[in-house]
């Protein structure tokens, strides 16, 4: 396993992000690991989230010039923190993010922060992509920006995780929208690392048990 990768799990492990045990995802499936952003609690934390996603925006985008789109609530600090990440190594770029309600007095509308212009290409960053579901929410959301396109999405984890059909949702979301999903590592990364200690086979069974059920199969 490359460095960084192992280094993105530990962090996530350390910070309260990535947890085992039984949870309920949005898309409904209990699943044995979740994966949180919302547990982020600290500058330095979402200062190295941030810069976790900024290495993987270089390797994936190269040095061009989006707008970054945090879906409220979990990836408006996300989308703060690769934008703070970025700026320290030369790429300044802006960001947006939405409001639940949208806002009928003062400056008004769904978005906050940069109005993205016409040709401009917009990148989503997520936390997790389980079955497209939010994806599928932020698109409807975007919709409304005439003239603007989203590039890519990036997010922490991969769950490897069937969709709507036998491909995973990541796949299924691509496909359907016409661009990329990006993780910084996928479950599989983390059964990796998850087995380099043997204290941890009773949430690798698990893991790979509720792979079985629900891994992708493409």
């Amino acid at each position: 396993m490359e460095s960084y990768k192992r280094e993105f799990i530990q962090f996530l492990e350390g910070a309260g992000v990535l947890k085992f045990g039984d949870f309920t995802a949005k898309s409904g499936r209990k699943i044995p690991y979740f994966i949180n952003a919302g547990d982020i609690k600290t500058g330095d934390q979402i200062m190295k989230l941030g810069e976790f996603y900024a290495k993987a925006y270089f390797e994936k985008v190269g040095n061009k010039r989006t707008v970054l789109y945090g879906p409220a609530y979990k990836g408006i600090p996300i989308a703060v923190s690769v934008a703070c990440a970025l700026s320290r190594e030369g790429l300044d770029v802006p960001f947006f993010f939405n409001r639940k309600e949208e806002k009928d007095h003062g400056e008004g509308g769904v978005f906050v922060g940069y109005k993205p212009q016409e040709n401009e290409e917009i990148v989503i960053v997520e936390d997790v992509i389980t079955a497209g579901t939010a994806i599928r929410e932020s698109m409807n959301i975007l919709s409304s920006l005439k003239g603007t396109k989203v590039a890519a999405t990036f997010v922490m984890v991969d769950r490897k995780e069937k969709g709507q059909t036998e491909k995973s949702a990541m796949a299924e979301v691509g496909e359907e929208f016409g661009f990329p999903v990006y993780s910084v590592v996928d479950v599989y990364d983390i059964i990796e690392y998850l087995e380099e200690d043997e204290k941890n086979r009773e949430n690798v069974d698990r893991i790979k048990a509720y792979l079985e059920i629900n891994g992708a199969k493409a």
